[in-house]
């Protein structure tokens, strides 16, 4: 599984459904995990941003169908950004040779 930094926006009428309906996000949420991707956590956010929100999923593919789902609703824009674990990068970059320059 992969993991990926979600920002989210709310279009106008995403802000109408959240205002009228608070729960909204969480059921967006519930429609994610039906589609094979999983939110891990979830904060909104002050500034250009609404809400963060990472997501694991087992492929790019996956996470870019989330993305292009959500933005069809008309109701979010999400920018979705791969993930590495820390620890992950750092082992990858000891396996590799040293380069001079």
């Amino acid at each position: 599984m992969a993991y990926y930094l979600q920002l989210v926006v709310l279009t106008d009428k995403g802000r109408r459904n959240f205002e009228e309906n608070p729960e909204w996000i969480k059921e967006l949420n519930k429609d994610i995990e039906l589609m094979g991707v999983k939110v891990l956590t979830q904060y909104a956010l002050l500034g250009q941003f609404d809400f963060v929100n990472i997501i694991e999923a087992p492929s790019d593919e996956a996470a870019a169908k989330v993305a292009i789902k959500l933005s069809a609703t008309g109701a979010v824009q999400p920018m979705t950004l791969a993930a590495i674990p820390l620890d992950s990068l750092i082992e990858t970059l000891k396996k590799e040779p040293h380069t001079p320059w």
